[in-house]
Order: C-alpha cells, then sequence, then structure tokens
C-alpha cells in the first residue's frame, strides 16, 4: 500500500519496519513515498534521527509514541449505510467513550445504542478519539489526528460501532481538534512547519493555516476531516473551538474544510453536517463560504446555557455575570444569542452580533448540560446537585423543545448525580502541573460557605468518578426523568410546531420565578415554585406535565416546580 509523506526539509527518509529498514523515495513538493504491505508496522526516522510514528497513520497499537501501522480503509465492511439527510434540527447526544460504559471501549458502547434509539436520539456524538498520552483524557489533547486512542479499540471496531449506530437508525459524528496539538507525543514540529509563532493561542503556537509551507498542512487537516466522513462514515463532524483557528490567508481553513466537504458529498451522495464550536456569536460561522462564510451548517451556541443555567440556579460567577439581567432568558428562548453588541461584564469589550430573523434556530445547537459546561466548572458537577427534579425538567424541556438543535449529554437523561471530572494521565513533567492550572482558573469564583477541594485530574479517582452509572437510569428517580425525557423528544419529533426552527413564531415570557414559551400553537409553561402562572393557554388541558397541574382559563396552577406543555 502506497504510503505518502511530507518531510520537506529532510534529506533521507527511512522506515524502520518488522522487516528491516527500508527508504522512502523523494518526491515532488517535499513528500516522500513508499510501499508497505496492510498490517505492517513501522516507525520513521528523518535524516538518521529518533523512530517517530507516522503523521497520517490510521492505527497507533501502543499509543502516540509507539510503532504504526498500514491500515487499508477499503477494507472496511460496512452493512446499514445510509443517507442521514440534514441533522440539524435533530436531538443530539454526546458522549465520551471511555466513561460511557465501565468497559470504554467502541464495542462495549454498542451495547448502549439501544437504549438511546429508544430514547429517541437521532444523532450520536463521540467526544474526540484520537490517542492521547497515557489511557485517560477527554480527548482534547490528542495527537496522531488519523488515529485512535487504543484503548478504546482498533479501526474495525470503530467501524462496528458506526454500522451499529446506523443500524438503529441514528446517525454518527465525531468530535475533531484542529486548533491545537496536545503537548505530549506530538511530533509534528520534526516533519514540517505544523506550527507558527505568527499567532498564539491558549495552547502555545498556533497550528500553521497561512505562513510558509501552510498549503501542506492545510491539506493534513482537510483530509483528515475527509477520512472520518468517507473512511469511516461519519455522518457529521464537531470541529472544537475553532475561534482559535488563527488564519489571516485569504480563503480561511474553515471555509476550505466546508468546500472539501461539501465536494465529498456531491461525490459520496452522502449528506455531511458540519457543526463549529464558537463562542463569537458572529453569524458569518454559519454563512455560506459562497457569502463570505465559514460555511458551517450549526454552531453551538453557549448564550442559551449560560442564560438557562443563571435563571435556575443564581450563580453569577465570571463569565455567568453577563445572563442575570432581567430578559435574558427570554432572548435566549428566541434569539440563540444574547451578547449582541453590548459590553461584557466578563470580558470588558463589546461582543458578538445579532443572529439575522432569517437565519433558522436549527443552525444552532444548544445543551443545558455538555462535556465543557459540568467538567469545566470547579467541582464538574451537574446542575442536579443543586435543582430539584421540577427545575431539571423545566431544563431539559426548555432545551428539547426549543427551536434550535438540541443536545444531551451522557446521564442527563436520567439526571445523573455523577460528576465528569476534567482527568489527565501525562508523564510527571506535564502532569505535576495539571491541578494548579486548573486550580488557577477558578481563583476568583465565589463558592460561598461551603468549598470542596478539586479532584486531581491525574488521579485515576478523577476518572472514575466521570464514569456513568447506569443503574442510576433504573431508580424509581431515574426511570421518571428518562420517561420524560422519552416524552418531550416524542413530542419533537412529532409536533411540526415544536420541530421547526422557525424563530419568528416562537415567543418567550419569563419572569423570576416561571414563564412561558410559545412554538406556534404549541405552549410551554414553567415554574420553578409552587404557585400560578399567567399563560394564554385558552382553556386547554396540559399533554405532558411534571408535576399535577390545574389548568384554568389563562392560568396554570403549579403543585411544585415543574412544567406543562399545551398543544
Amino acid at each position: 500500500m502506497k504510503l505518502s509523506l511530507w518531510a520537506p526539509n529532510a534529506t533521507d527518509v527511512t522506515y524502520e519496519t518488522n522487516h528491516g529498514p527500508m527508504p522512502a523515495a523523494p518526491a515532488e513538493n517535499g513528500m516522500w513515498e513508499i510501499d508497505l504491505p496492510v498490517d505492517e508496522r513501522y516507525q520513521i526516522r528523518l535524516d538518521g534521527g529518533m523512530p517517530l510514528p507516522d503523521p497520517r497513520s490510521m492505527c497507533q497499537p501502543d499509543g502516540p509514541h509507539g510503532v504504526s501501522e498500514v491500515v487499508d480503509p477499503a477494507s472496511f465492511v460496512f452493512h446499514h449505510d445510509r443517507d442521514a439527510g440534514d441533522l440539524t434540527g435533530r436531538v443530539w447526544y454526546e458522549l465520551h467513550v471511555g466513561t460511557f460504559t465501565e468497559e470504554g471501549t467502541f464495542l462495549s458502547a454498542i451495547e448502549k445504542l439501544d437504549a438511546l434509539a429508544q430514547l429517541g436520539i437521532d444523532v450520536v456524538e463521540l467526544m474526540p478519539i484520537v490517542p492521547i498520552p497515557g489511557k485517560r483524557n477527554w480527548g482534547y489533547d490528542g495527537v496522531s489526528l488519523f488515529a485512535l486512542n487504543p484503548a478504546y479499540g482498533r479501526p474495525e471496531d470503530l467501524v462496528a460501532l458506526v454500522d451499529a449506530i446506523h443500524e438503529r437508525g441514528m446517525a454518527a459524528a465525531l468530535d475533531v481538534v484542529y486548533n491545537h496539538l496536545g503537548p505530549d507525543g506530538n511530533y509534528l514540529a520534526q516533519f514540517g512547519p505544523y506550527f507558527t509563532d505568527s499567532h498564539h493561542t491558549p495552547w502555545g503556537s498556533a497550528v500553521n493555516m497561512d505562513a510558509p509551507g501552510s498549503e501542506h498542512v492545510r491539506r493534513y487537516v482537510v483530509d483528515n476531516a475527509l477520512q472520518w466522513l468517507e473512511h469511516y462514515h461519519f455522518d457529521a463532524l464537531r470541529l472544537d473551538a475553532v475561534d482559535h483557528l488563527k488564519d489571516d490567508s485569504p480563503r480561511h481553513i474553515l471555509a476550505e474544510i466546508s468546500d472539501a466537504v461539501g465536494e465529498a458529498s456531491r461525490r459520496t451522495g452522502r449528506t455531511f453536517t458540519l457543526a463549529y464550536e464558537s463562542d463569537a456569536n458572529n453569524p458569518r460561522t454559519i454563512a455560506p463560504t459562497s457569502a463570505g462564510g465559514r460555511g458551517a451548517n450549526a454552531q453551538w451556541a453557549d448564550d442559551v446555557h449560560h442564560a438557562l443555567h443563571v435563571w435556575l440556579t443564581g450563580e453569577t460567577n465570571a463569565y455567568y455575570q453577563d445572563y442575570a439581567e432581567p430578559g435574558t432568558l427570554e432572548k435566549a428562548l428566541v434569539d440563540g444569542f444574547t451578547r449582541t453588541g453590548q459590553v461584557s461584564k466578563f470580558r470588558k469589550v463589546a461582543w458578538g452580533q445579532s443572529l439575522p430573523a432569517d437565519v433558522n434556530g436549527h443552525a444552532l445547537i444548544v445543551f443545558d448540560e455538555n462535556h465543557d459546561q459540568v467538567g469545566n466548572r470547579y467541582l464538574s458537577d451537574r446542575p442536579t446537585e443543586k435543582l430539584t427534579p421540577g427545575e431539571v425538567a423545566i431544563s431539559r424541556a426548555l432545551i428539547l423543545l426549543s427551536p434550535f438543535t438540541p443536545m444531551l449529554f451522557m446521564g442527563e437523561e436520567w439526571g445523573t448525580k455523577r460528576r465528569f471530572p476534567f482527568f489527565t494521565n501525562f508523564g510527571n513533567d506535564i502532569g505535576q502541573h495539571i491541578l494548579a492550572g486548573r486550580m488557577n482558573e477558578f481563583k476568583d469564583w465565589d463558592f460561598g460557605s461551603t468549598h470542596e477541594d478539586m479532584l486531581d485530574p491525574q488521579t485515576t479517582e478523577a476518572f472514575e468518578a466521570a464514569r456513568l452509572d447506569w443503574s442510576e437510569a433504573d431508580s424509581p428517580e431515574g426511570s421518571r426523568m428518562r420517561t420524560f425525557v422519552r416524552k418531550l423528544i416524542r413530542l419533537r419529533h412529532a409536533s411540526p410546531d415544536v420541530a421547526s426552527g422557525n424563530r419568528v413564531e416562537t415567543e418567550a415570557h419569563v419572569g423570576a420565578d416561571g414563564g412561558w414559551l410559545r412554538r406556534g400553537e404549541t405552549l410551554v409553561v414553567f415554574s420553578k415554585v409552587a404557585g400560578d402562572v399567567a399563560a394564554p393557554i385558552d382553556g386547554r388541558e396540559p399533554v405532558l406535565e411534571w408535576e399535577p397541574v390545574r389548568a384554568e382559563a389563562n392560568s396554570v396552577r403549579f403543585s411544585g416546580s415543574g412544567i406543562a406543555v399545551f398543544q
């Protein structure tokens, strides 16, 4: 099988194989080529230097520092391929392979897919799955971008998982990271100018998207995106923190990825969805490339989470302070973006732009939990630790019945109280600094009268604390919440009002303790406390409720915190 390598500064490239050293042949533009049999294991020496893993290796059986293995994607067998269609507006579910099951593998995840399909999930999104230092990591410190974390399994195991997702009528999405690589096991700089000091990111030098040699780095990133879609048959990609993809070239790398994915869709006859994580509140992110945009089909919208979290919990730490003004949740539930040019109290600068009225709400992915909004808290606590079950039900309903694309984070369908701490497994040189660095991020937070110690991310305790406890789902409380979430999703699937992304036909009124959300003829009324909420129900009876309610002409009386849906 022909392998290609970009090493523009090398004068000799040797592949150390099971059968001895083999020289690669130079080609144009700093490329080197060699033919190796499938399953061959090898490392690469540049000008007689240390043995290195292949930057385009699809398999690192011993991790990011070890040998590479030749994989032929033409050997992958799929039995349940189909065109998933446009995945915006559908119900997404984010999971971390290593903590989703007790075994933490691709194959063990298959055993839980029936539960997701029965819940009504449309899209299963895997957090990053590339090799990482050690065996425990969220995945955002990945290296060897074309390969897999061997703790999760081999390429054929990932093929089996994606095929099983499709077999159950769901689509498969993957979280990919192009804004940086992890600090441990990152050998790219030894092959060529993959990084540049022209820009800087929170992780150091930026990935080279616009300096000399960037055309090859850009190709590396584009080819990686296409690998997941074409070789592993994922239906969607979520690109992490795209605001840190620094690129001053005439054509931004995000637009190049979008156009390449669009061409792949035409070539394969399959619809692919791109979702970008951006905190900039810039409509350009989801504008088509033909109009100068970045070409995402959807982007994550943190504002909805933050506004809902502040309204439910009263927290105003750090960035939450920008969501404490009355009317913020109303704006979030209709517009998606709440920071639209006003000065941010947290950032001390004007932030964001308004979303044009004609933009469909499905272009924003919203959530009341995700890996960041749980794990990047001081204690990595779930909202269920503070909120009543009724308040949790409100939170689930406002997300799942919103005009946006809703996403659940693993375990929240049954209201798990399991935390999701940040966890790592770096060597001691780096690992000894992780806890201090994390604690420094929270030095200005007010924790009130109680203060627990943060778990050290380097410990196995942090990793084990994040593992889902599936027995919770069968407890009376867990079963009740999961049934409620299933009914909410079923309502979204069945009701054109709720399924619509029409923000013009959406209206919200929210007070200090309760309010209502109207989606066409569907009305969602909610309250954090027992009492009456005035709402235009016009004498209708609820079709779905959390706590028993009494509906009158244009008022709903709640026996406690909860929600009621009228159609």
